[in-house]
């Protein structure tokens, strides 16, 4: 039997919030998609945003699991995750994040991998690897240039061709070619010009056409401008839907021909598609095997950034532990990843369990909501730290400093953290600082401490984690996998017009460490840094070629008298170049384990693409181009020159101005303006509409979500609700009500703000 047309346009949208709807008639079940990419966040309701949700693993988020630079370790990660999405009835997660960290002020980068894309992608394939041979499918996200979250909904990302290709297309492209996930899920942003979930160059032509996508592309919940002309561009299936919302709609639209028979059946197909290869998910897990899993991972990504011979700390002497989150930690992001966890480790009673009580102290040096400075607690944790051999200062970023929904003013951490650190390493030279931390801080202090530990937001098992690496019965695992600056200046990024309307990527492919390298700016820790407890040696590098392919190979010796881990990373820097390119990019890396005195070769292959730009089309120019092994974009060990033939194609000269953007971008700028009364539309902001109707309903809704969300009031959405409601559009007051205000009432809001209040009588569908 075939789909009815009514049929097929049901399964375009979904039956709430987080189920798609199915076909009874024809055994098409309905399946459950859920948040997950760091842990299962199972609603107990299943309408609506809900605080509340079942308990499940909380693993390191993605800030952490990059730092890792394992991907058979994230592939674990993806494979428990994916155990306990089945055991909880869960068809599809919504996850991983492979969006680029361009600004370290993206309120989201703790959900997200790294600032560069060979990384990013081939972290983002492991994770679904892992979850997909589950029977779990992913929903790789946000597709694409969704970078920030001011004015997320509607902010026009304009990017020009080389940047979108190499830099932020390329942090999907492998893994979607290679893991072949389940689902990709279409960004609320626009991308030059055109919603994602309505840009057909990004839907058909690239995902579909060149990277060969087969899945069903899904949008971010209310992201859909238009579920007929998202389908026309390549779009399957729109999220949340309201049991049939719409579908009237879309039957006229395919019924008049202003959408395509052919689009609608691509779309339905899909879905279909998508429900048999995940349906029917069950099964169960072992949770104490899961929370092993997530403290090797939370250790394997701690970052030591720096080491004057503290750590790992001595077998006696006195330790204090200073810091609130030491007992109460912060342990992973805020907003839609948000998960409940089993339970959470914390370092202090972790360390209690490892080493000598009697040697430890505790104070907690500042308030754990994130209060100013608190003299008295301050001076506690200052004498503590004086009459202690070492002291252990545990700051960070509170929940209200990084959350989906907001972005950060600054990279500054919390006045009562920063006061903490200094007062104590004033009294005590051997002081350690663990950051607790999904995105880069600023560290002015970091040559007066002894350590630094970055931890990230290590999950629930972070604090055990942690404690072993401190004591030294773990190894500090993790490599940076973005760059921690001086200062936020000293990126011009942050410089450049941000809003209203649009965003320009006036740096091009200077991102992150590729901008630093090639400016030769300052930097606090560079991209690939990490230190260990152990010391390796590295021969010089030696190269074989075969084909278009350059195999690249050193040997690694673990020189110390501990076992431990290094990465190699390999690097291209294009030494002919005709056009503007990054003093360097990363093209591959390997990590090796190495017990005291062992010895491994370590072979990393470059296909022809590593040598690649983008120019209308992939293209490799003949000549000379240098391959560099380093522990980090500012640490290569050797390096060797390379001939490489290229593949025939010239590249049309070009130099790099950021002044030139315009130029660069090859086509009229938008505006950057507010909306105003008579152009208010659809997507026009709430925020930004100037009339006592929309200001009392923004209000309304303010009001009942505060309401629904003090419930749970260590939640730290609560935070970013009223930026996040002044920013949702009319188009998007179905999903913020749960259809209470329908699409009519939505136009009928515009047309009065606009001055037009007659048309808002006009019978509407």
């Amino acid at each position: 039997m075939e789909l009815t047309l009514a049929e097929k346009v049901a399964l375009t949208a979904g039956l709430n919030y987080w189920h798609t709807r199915g076909v009874p008639r024809l055994g098409i079940p309905s399946i459950l998609l859920c948040d997950g990419p760091h842990g299962l966040r199972k609603q107990r309701a299943a309408d609506g945003f809900d605080a509340t949700a079942v308990p499940a693993t909380c693993f390191p988020t993605a800030s952490a699991l990059a730092a890792t630079w394992d991907t058979a370790l994230v592939e674990e990660v993806g494979v428990a995750l994916g155990e306990e999405a089945r055991a909880e009835g869960v068809s599809v997660l919504l996850g991983p994040g492979a969006n680029i960290k361009r600004t370290a002020l993206c309120g989201r980068n703790f959900e997200y991998f790294s600032e560069d894309p060979y990384l990013s992608s081939r972290m983002a394939a492991a994770w679904i690897a892992g979850v997909q041979s589950t029977g779990v499918g992913a929903a790789l996200k946000h597709f694409a240039a969704n970078n920030q979250e001011h004015r997320r909904y509607t902010v026009d990302a304009l990017v020009d061709e080389r940047a979108l290709r190499e830099i932020y297309l390329a942090s999907f492209e492998y893994a979607v070619r290679e893991a072949r996930p389940a689902m990709v899920m279409a960004a609320y942003n626009r991308l030059n010009g055109a919603y994602c979930t309505t840009n057909a160059e990004l839907l058909t032509r690239v995902l579909r056409d060149e990277w060969g996508f087969d899945g069903a592309v899904v949008s971010d919940w209310g992201a859909t401008n238009g579920r007929a002309e998202a389908i026309a561009a390549g779009m399957d299936l729109e999220m949340p839907g309201f049991d049939g919302m719409g579908d009237d709609e879309l039957l006229h639209m395919v019924h008049s021909g202003a959408l395509s028979h052919a689009s609608l059946d691509r779309a339905a197909r899909n879905v279909v598609r998508l429900v048999e290869r995940t349906a029917d998910p069950n099964g169960s897990y072992d949770r104490d095997a899961h929370h092993a899993l997530a403290r090797r991972a939370a250790a394997a990504g701690t970052v030591l950034l720096r080491n004057e011979g503290v750590l790992p700390l001595p077998a006696t002497g006195s330790v204090a532990i200073l810091g609130a989150f030491a007992r109460q930690p912060r342990y992973q992001g805020a907003g839609s990843s948000g998960v409940t966890p089993h339970r959470v480790d914390n370092l202090w009673d972790s360390l209690l369990e490892r080493t000598d009580s009697d040697r430890l102290r505790y104070a907690p040096g500042y308030p754990r909501s994130g209060g100013g400075v608190d003299a008295d607690l301050l001076e506690e944790a200052r004498s503590l730290a004086a009459r202690s051999e070492v002291a252990v200062v545990v700051v960070g970023l509170p929940e209200a400093y990084e959350t989906e929904g907001l972005d950060r003013d600054h990279l500054d951490l919390p006045p009562s953290h920063t006061a903490l650190v200094q007062a104590v390493a004033e009294v005590n030279p051997r002081t350690v600082v663990v950051l607790a931390n999904g995105a880069p801080v600023l560290m002015p202090w970091a040559e007066r401490v002894g350590a630094i530990v970055e931890a990230y937001l290590g999950g629930q098992a972070g604090g055990s984690a942690l404690a072993e690496v401190l004591l030294g019965q773990a190894e500090p695992g993790g490599r940076l996998a973005e760059t921690f600056p001086v200062a936020l200046a000293d990126n011009p990024v942050h410089t450049w017009p941000n809003g209203p309307a649009t965003v320009e990527y006036r740096e091009s492919v200077y991102v992150g460490y590729r901008y630093y390298d090639w400016a030769g700016a300052r930097v606090a820790f560079p991209f690939g840094h990490g230190l260990s407890y152990t010391t390796f040696e590295w021969s010089p590098v030696a190269f074989t070629t075969y084909g278009d392919s350059v195999t690249v190979s050193t040997t690694v010796t673990n020189t110390g008298n501990r076992a431990g881990s290094e990465v190699v990373q390999v690097y291209v820097h294009d030494v002919e170049s005709t056009v503007y390119r990054p003093e360097q990019e990363l093209k591959g890396f390997a990590k090796v384990w190495l017990e005291p005195g062992e010895r491994r070769q370590v072979e990393i292959t470059l296909e022809q693409q590593a040598f690649a730009v983008w120019d209308g089309g992939w293209v490799v120019e003949a000549g000379t181009f240098e391959v560099r092994l380093g522990g980090s974009s500012r640490d290569i060990r050797s390096s060797v020159p390379v001939v490489v033939k290229g593949d025939g194609r010239e590249l049309r000269p070009s130099t790099y101005d950021p002044a030139t953007f315009a130029q660069r971008y090859g086509r009229p700028l938008p505006r950057n303006e507010l909306d105003h009364r008579g152009t208010y539309t659809l997507n026009t902001p709430l925020g930004d509409i100037r009339h006592p109707v929309a200001r009392l309903l923004l209000a309304v809704l303010r009001r009942g979500a505060r309401s629904a969300f003090r419930s749970t009031a260590d939640n730290p959405m609560v935070l970013a609700i009223d930026r996040l409601l002044a920013d949702a559009t009319p188009r998007m007051l179905p999903m913020i009500s749960l259809a209470r205000i329908r699409p009519r009432a939505a136009r009928a809001l515009v047309e009065i703000a606009n001055g037009r209040p007659w048309r808002a009588l006009r019978r509407q569908p």
